[in-house]
């Protein structure tokens, strides 16, 4: 009875943990059952899926095919004890006890899922099911339960390696998920909420998923590239494969868009090209080193778009680079601006498929990288450096919500003369002026934000030139026509908004 109490107690705990947003699909030891009534007892026909080898593979040929390759992923991690507070009353039995004994140690247990993926033992999971585990253990399909070892993590991609001493095991073959497209049917296979080695089908919802998938505890360097599904994948589900209609993995489940942390409709996987490479590196060297550019980038609108002669919304634009005064790809003669349309010959359409070209190569290689500057088409050579040598990669650099005020002016915009003081802090180099105001209905709204920004260059129409006055940016804008563009550098005064950004806007727009 005390064992089931424990049990419910944590896994409550875990289920709160879990309230807003998009999280982890790691889970506890608890689950609740509820039931489904049938309203016929005859056995349901199989599902054939669409794109079944031979038109002969169900859902139930291929779960029984790749189950046996999917493993259950215990760990314990000791937590650390809260520091008392002078003062507070205790909250429990717990905070009344540790007035006496002091703050003990918890122990947490935590549930995932794998899957084998060579005979001799190494198992591939998520890293933020076994990060920081004490102890980690691996139960097989058949019930036998070994103690694993870490290998390697590589949090930016949540990749994670584990070892277990055993022969002759059953593993799943390796798919291509860039062949794979939007709707074709997929299998789920985990052990969500506790329930060991549950199937469940979907379909591919949408690949390339980015930076609008924002996970807990993503740092600079995280990789955003996932493949949305609604197989329901729920907590315990994390590192367990998905499946195409092959039999094939190719993905990792990994997170789930919910606002109660439980199952609503969207998962998501990593795509297995990416977890094969970091595998393979840990495997081999037990780390990962990250090939980068030293280029920090954003998505781009209909009005970069437009002032680059683009025919679609597609390609990131280049907002800065790490470091700021130099890296490979300023190096290279890429310039602030600058929108990247393809990556060693790939089209990249957003940030993520840069990331995903970028980090199917080696570092040290030289790869070409197409922009597009201002209607002109220029190709570059970019030395890969590892990541470790350099702040930060495809940092989503979008503006700001604007401030809506009235002002006058093509831009829609009101600007001041920049105080010496806050030029000495930027460090602007003579350059700059403040937005004091932005029109609601000008072409700047939603692009500029008021008393937060500071207009540094006129990047386009060239030549690009300083703005160090009022009029500097006045006499650039007044040549303009409605329908003309101008681009300009603008530096943010708020620290957490990342800078320096490029701000496309169409005149009359």
């Amino acid at each position: 009875m005390a064992a089931r109490t424990s049990r419910f107690r944590f896994a409550t705990a875990a289920a709160l943990s879990f309230a807003g947003g998009v999280f982890f699909a790691s889970g506890m030891d608890w689950t609740k059952i509820s039931w489904a009534q049938s309203t016929s007892g005859n056995r349901p026909a199989a599902v054939r899926g669409p794109v079944s080898p031979e038109g002969t593979s169900t859902f139930a040929d291929i779960a029984e095919r790749v189950t046996p390759g999917v493993v259950a992923v215990n760990t314990t991690r000791t937590a650390r004890p809260r520091a008392p507070m002078r003062g507070r009353p205790p909250q429990g039995m717990e905070d009344f006890l540790e007035q006496f004994g002091g703050p003990q140690p918890r122990q947490q247990r935590g549930e995932g899922s794998g899957f084998i993926m060579s005979s001799d033992g190494y198992i591939v999971t998520n890293n933020h099911v076994v990060a920081d585990a004490d102890q980690v253990s691996i139960t097989l399909s058949d019930g036998r339960t070994f103690k694993a070892r870490v290998v390697g993590t590589d949090s930016t991609t949540d990749v994670a390696v584990v070892k277990i001493d055993a022969k002759g095991l059953p593993t799943l073959t390796i798919g291509d998920d860039e062949r794979t497209r939007i709707g074709e049917w997929v299998l789920a296979v985990g052990n969500p909420l506790g329930l060991d080695f549950t199937v469940t089908a979907g379909i591919i919802s949408a690949k390339g998923r980015g930076q609008e998938i924002q996970l807990p505890n993503s740092g600079n360097f995280t990789i955003s590239d996932f493949i949305q599904t609604d197989a329901a994948i729920n907590p315990g589900n994390s590192g367990g494969p998905l499946i195409n209609m092959r039999g094939e993995v190719i993905g990792l489940n990994s997170a789930i868009a919910s606002q109660t942390g439980f199952y609503s409709g969207y998962g998501f996987a990593i795509p297995i090209t990416l977890v094969k490479n970091v595998t393979d590196a840990l495997i081999k060297d037990g780390r990962v080193r990250l090939p980068v550019m030293g280029v920090s980038v954003g998505r781009i609108d209909p009005e970069d778009a437009g002032i680059n002669g683009l025919a679609r919304v597609a390609g990131v634009k280049v907002a800065g680079f790490n470091p700021p005064d130099g890296g490979p790809a300023k190096a290279a003669g890429i310039e602030v601006g600058d929108v990247i349309v393809t990556v060693d010959g790939k089209p990249v359409d957003r940030v993520s498929s840069l990331q995903r070209v970028v980090r199917s190569r080696q570092v040290g290689e030289v790869i070409p990288v197409e922009v597009m500057r201002f209607g002109s088409k220029k190709l570059f050579k970019v030395k890969l450096v590892e990541a470790e040598a350099l702040g930060r990669l495809a940092v989503n650099t979008e503006a700001p919500e604007a401030v809506a005020s009235p002002a006058a002016g093509k831009l829609g915009l009101s600007v001041e003369p920049l105080p010496e003081e806050l030029a000495t802090r930027l460090k602007t180099n003579g350059r700059g002026v403040r937005v004091r105001e932005v029109a609601e209905d000008g072409p700047a709204r939603d692009k500029i934000a008021a008393g937060s920004d500071v207009v540094l260059e006129v990047l386009y129409p060239t030549p690009r030139r300083a703005i160090k006055s009022v009029g500097d940016l006045q006499a650039a804008v007044s040549a303009l026509k409605d329908g003309d563009y101008i681009s300009l550098l603008v530096q943010s005064l708020d620290p957490r908004l990342g800078g320096q950004r490029v701000v496309n806007i169409r005149v009359g727009g």
